[in-house]
């Protein structure tokens, strides 16, 4: 394997020595430089992972030398070396790009972390700006590679040539129907048209009634005028009914004969009204179930259940999670003006590690935390929360009876099982009983209820009962 090659610029000779005798025994390649004309050729010749520059030296200085440096084009990693007192000089060079600085006197040990320290920055940018610059793959604003991604992605890429009158997405919330939605709109045929969305778990029956249908003047109580529905706003283009499995029967009834008929009366209305738009549903119930409990009616589940779409959960594509990373690091350091370059080794398996249960949202969540409270531009593991970094590589998830757990042929005391693990969740969290709750897959009130019953809030520090 070739060594790094780094070249060590400083007028004094002993200085230029022995940095490059001890970085040389570190097992790195050096290159002597007495001035800053002879680094800038030993730049070109040898493009070098790295520059050791003084700041104050004959012919060229070093300045100068680090200037000419990014005008040629000349991305390596800079660090200046500055005498006692010269910390103003150090400023003004890291504004020109510079990584670091050293200080004279500086310990060679010191050297060599601040060497290591900028080689492993510079990777990880030149890593991040591969994966932010190659080709996106995914359909639209969806991101995604994986295997598991094929057949929503060849029925969206059909969706492009249909103008379908009704779509259901169904998948577990954060899972990216709203994404899927908008993509839906802008790529199909009523791509001119609007795109009106509405979440029916947000609103009463009678406000969804209104917002969908419109209403007439007088209609109800506050009704002092004529207000048109987002059927009648969205003509010729797509609405976008988010958590549809919460409506009640009553709309219920008047969606599917809107949707049959396709036409509609404003509530207080007697006029039929055209319906000319799309209708995409979304939903992370279980609508078979519900039909057969009566929770939704039979007849509006086959009306909506022409083209249906699954969105498969982030634990069943954690190959996404690396782009899906990049993705939100890139949007959030611009949003934020945060210099985020990228994540180590470590926290990036860590990320894809988890289970995700609350899926792309719950990622993005996360990064948007991190970004907005660490001052560091490389995101490290010791930068992510409890949860993600004390959950077992590639956990089980509990759909479908996986257990990570085997029972012993002699048995267990499972209260005793529970009340350890209860403790240890306290434990890696410090306390935190939301957090402690989310490892264990149970509500925060469903902790306490455990907490109390095994005597553990004895041991509960002070303010940690509400946690983040």
């Amino acid at each position: 394997m070739a060594k790094t090659t780094i070249v060590v610029c400083d007028d004094e000779e002993l200085i230029r020595w022995s940095l490059c005798e001890h970085l040389t025994q570190e097992g790195f390649t050096t290159i002597p430089a007495a001035n800053g004309e002879e680094c800038l050729q030993a730049v070109g010749e040898h493009a070098p992972s790295l520059v050791l520059m003084d700041l104050k030296m004959p012919v060229m200085d070093g300045l100068s030398a680090l200037r000419t440096l990014r005008e040629r084009g000349h991305d390596v990693p800079v660090i200046v070396i500055t005498a006692h007192g010269g910390v103003e000089s150090a400023i003004k060079a890291t504004r020109l790009g510079a990584t670091g600085y050293l200080s004279k006197p500086f310990d060679l040990r010191e050297t060599t972390l601040a060497v290591r320290k900028a080689l492993e920055e510079d990777r990880l940018r030149t890593e991040v700006h591969y994966l932010r610059n190659r080709e996106r793959i995914g359909y639209g604003d969806y991101i995604g590679q994986s295997k598991v991604l094929a057949p929503l992605f060849e029925t969206l890429e059909r969706l492009e040539k249909v103008d379908a009158p009704t779509v259901l997405l169904m998948g577990e919330s954060g899972t990216g129907k709203d994404v899927i939605a908008r993509t839906i709109h802008s790529r199909g045929p009523r791509k001119s048209g609007p795109f009106m969305e509405i979440d029916c778990a947000a609103l009463p029956e009678q406000l969804i009634e209104s917002e969908l249908f419109g209403h007439e003047r007088g209609a109800f109580t506050d009704a002092r005028t004529t207000k048109r529905g987002l059927f009648e706003v969205a003509h010729g283009g797509v609405v976008f009914l988010d958590e549809i499995g919460e409506l009640s029967h009553g709309t219920q009834a008047k969606l599917l004969r809107a949707l049959e008929n396709r036409t509609f009366k404003r509530v207080g209305g007697i006029a039929n009204i055209t319906m000319n738009a799309a209708v995409i549903t979304a939903t992370n119930r279980h609508l078979k179930e519900d039909v057969e409990t009566g929770r939704f009616r039979e007849d509006l589940y086959f009306r909506l259940n022409v083209i249906p779409i699954f969105c498969p959960p982030l634990r069943d594509r954690r190959d996404d999670v690396p782009l899906l990373v990049s993705h939100f690091l890139d949007h959030f350091a611009k949003a934020f003006g945060r210099r985020v370059k990228g994540v180590t080794a470590e926290a990036l398996e860590f990320l894809k590690g988890y289970g995700w249960p609350g899926n792309v949202r719950e990622l993005r969540n996360v990064l948007e935390r991190i970004v907005i409270l660490s001052p560091e531009e490389v995101i490290r593991a010791s930068d992510l929360p409890p949860e993600v970094r004390f959950a077992a590589p590639n956990q089980p998830s509990n759909i479908g009876g996986g257990c990570p757990f085997v029972l012993p042929e002699s048995g267990i005391d499972l209260e005793e099982v529970e009340r350890g693990l209860i403790a240890q969740a306290l434990e890696r969290t410090t306390g935190n009983q939301s957090a402690a709750a989310r490892l264990l897959g149970i509500t925060r009130y469903a902790l306490r209820y455990r907490m109390e019953k095994y005597h553990l809030l004895e041991k509960e520090p002070a303010g940690s009962g509400e946690g983040v």
